[in-house]
């Protein structure tokens, strides 16, 4: 991320504070959600099923998913990028980096074969194991943040709100999955109150963390330089600790995007799954093995991730990082947008107390994810939209299939 900001300068900084504010607002939306509908499966999925009805909830499935796998290539791309630092030839060899980044794919793939309390337990260790290195570089680089670093403050050749609304963009990626305690809701224990604690005090943990050691980077390593480094914090660590903690940081970077890709290949079988036991995916991705893992799903996904994965490696990592990267978040916006209209719905229908109040942070949350869609470009707006339309066919077949059997 900070070598994807790199070419706007210090101007991204305000990308990271109105990102930051759209996160709250959407943490908000789905904790109100998860108290509202609580002990569903699917999360965005179920509410917009709930709230707009069948072909909104399909077209959310949808794009949730094609999110999800957009952002696994995405992660496993950054991954790569942080072994290098230990294996350099992984930057030399697009064949070696290709199948590293197939391996774990696949590695994560068999680990979601498994029961969700194994699955949970491995999230729970790369968690812990991730945030010392992020946290440490966000303290300790704050000594040595050079102002001179941050100008001049706008490099994009854009106009201010240009670079801000690009970046806003771009770092709003950092928060997508917010929303992923909503998601195995049935599986949650108390979800009423904790999926709505996890979802609002989560994400402002998180955006304390990010800023803090975003920032940090930006101030210590030259933009020029910045911008060319697929492994940013492990490089931003030897320059104020030594080389030794570049490998320590880097380190604690794999494991970071380890556990990503562990998280979001569990997130990448639940909403098919969901929206399959609804009859609004094929059968197959509802189906599951003994540990009632939906392991076709995800299956299939990952073969999607790894196609996406190998197509993009003619370009650069950070380039085939940052595509990846607006894809992904261009294709949950669509999530986004139908979550917060469900919410206004579902408020109307319970007659809730107070809800003047959350409708206003439904109606900005929803004015955000707008301003997003501007600012992920044409080119990944066509994209996006390709993607989104493409799974209608789909939808007319599931559709008359299931009013076949109706009949």
């Amino acid at each position: 991320m900070p070598s994807a900001l790199a070419i706007y300068g210090g101007i991204s900084v305000f990308g990271w504070m109105f990102s930051s504010i759209g996160a709250i607002l959407l943490a908000i939306v789905f904790g109100e959600l998860g108290r509202l509908a609580p002990n569903t499966v699917g999360g965005p999925y179920a509410y917009t099923r709930i709230g707009l009805g069948e072909f909104p909830a399909y077209l959310v499935a949808w794009g949730y998913w094609v999110s999800i796998w957009c952002t696994n290539a995405a992660i496993a791309v950054a991954l790569v990028g942080y072994l290098e630092v230990f294996f350099p030839f992984l930057g030399e060899s697009p064949l070696a980096s290709i199948a590293t980044g197939l391996f774990f794919i696949w590695l994560f793939t068999w680990v979601n074969s498994n029961e969700l309390k194994t699955i949970a337990f491995v999230q729970l260790i790369t968690t812990i194991l991730k945030i010392t290195p992020i946290i440490l570089i966000g303290i300790v680089g704050v000594f040595y943040i050079k102002m001179d670093n941050f100008l001049p403050f706008n490099t994009s050749g854009e106009s201010d709100w240009s670079a801000i609304t690009a970046t806003t963009t771009l770092t709003l990626f950092a928060y997508l999955g917010m929303e992923s305690a909503t998601i195995p809701s049935s599986s949650i224990k108390d979800a009423k109150k904790t999926i709505k604690k996890a979802t609002i005090v989560g994400t402002v943990f998180t955006i304390i963390v990010y800023m803090l050691s975003s920032i940090a980077i930006m101030g210590v390593i030259p933009a020029e330089v910045l911008q060319y480094s697929n492994a940013p914090f492990a490089d931003a660590a030897a320059l104020f600790m030594g080389e030794s903690a570049k490998y320590l940081v880097a380190a604690g970077a794999v494991i970071a995007t380890m556990g990503a890709l562990n998280g979001w290949i569990l997130i990448q079988g639940q909403i098919p799954m969901a929206a399959a036991k609804d009859g609004l995916f094929p059968k197959l991705f509802g189906s599951t093995n003994k540990n009632k893992s939906p392991i076709i799903g995800i299956g299939l996904s990952s073969v999607l991730v790894s196609l996406l994965m190998v197509l993009n490696y003619s370009k650069t990592l950070v380039e085939a990082f940052t595509f990846m990267m607006k894809l992904s978040t261009l294709s949950v916006l669509t999530p986004y947008l139908f979550s917060t209209a469900s919410l206004a719905i579902i408020l109307f229908s319970k007659k809730e107390k107070n809800a003047t109040s959350k409708l206003i942070i439904a109606f900005f949350a929803f004015c955000f994810s707008m301003w997003i869609i501007i600012g992920c470009g044409e080119d990944i707006v066509f994209w996006g939209f390709l993607l989104l339309m493409s799974g209608i066919p789909f939808y007319v077949l599931l559709t008359k299939s299931k009013l076949q059997n109706n009949d």
